[in-house]
């Protein structure tokens, strides 16, 4: 099979799954620190007039079908608005992409469950929301998943 995400091309007998789950693990993320880098992520996905983006809330239902671009529009406008009012900094530092220019999976942290997202962590968080061009794998979680948060991604798209 062959898989492009971001900048990367790999042929891989992996089942999709196992593909996921590397990238999410092991694959290299740059840190949106600034909220201008923030603001520079979100023009690169809104340019990417494509429906292949899959928009996955950790401790939800993963999705079997990619997002509209319009959806995608939606949600970035929705979570912007959230990041800026919970996390009361003058940095972002809490969205990472694999690739900030060409981006295949980016990773938000959710303001109200950040732990230790960056440095080192034996149980580091799970971020609250995933945007990626790879179909979403169920990541199991003990977090608990804030009921505001849940009631914020299913009213998103209702």
């Amino acid at each position: 099979m062959d898989y492009t995400v971001g900048n990367e091309s790999f042929m891989t007998e992996q089942d999709p799954e196992s593909i996921y789950l590397d990238k999410f693990r092991n694959g290299s993320f740059t840190s949106a620190l600034r909220w201008h880098n923030l603001d520079d992520l979100w023009e690169v996905l809104r340019s990417n007039v494509s429906d292949d983006w899959f928009l996955y809330a950790i401790g939800s239902p993963v999705p079997e079908k990619p997002s509209s671009h319009n959806e995608l529009l939606v949600f970035i406008e929705k979570i912007d608005e959230l990041l800026r009012k919970d996390h009361e900094e003058d940095y972002c530092g809490i969205v990472y992409a694999d690739n900030l220019e060409n981006p295949g999976m980016v990773k938000i942290f959710d303001p109200h469950n950040l732990g230790v997202t960056c440095g080192y962590s034996d149980n580091p968080p799970l971020p609250g929301w995933v945007i990626s061009k790879l179909q979403p794998v169920d990541l199991v979680t003990n977090q608990v998943i804030a009921n505001n948060r849940k009631k914020w991604w299913q009213k998103l798209f209702s």
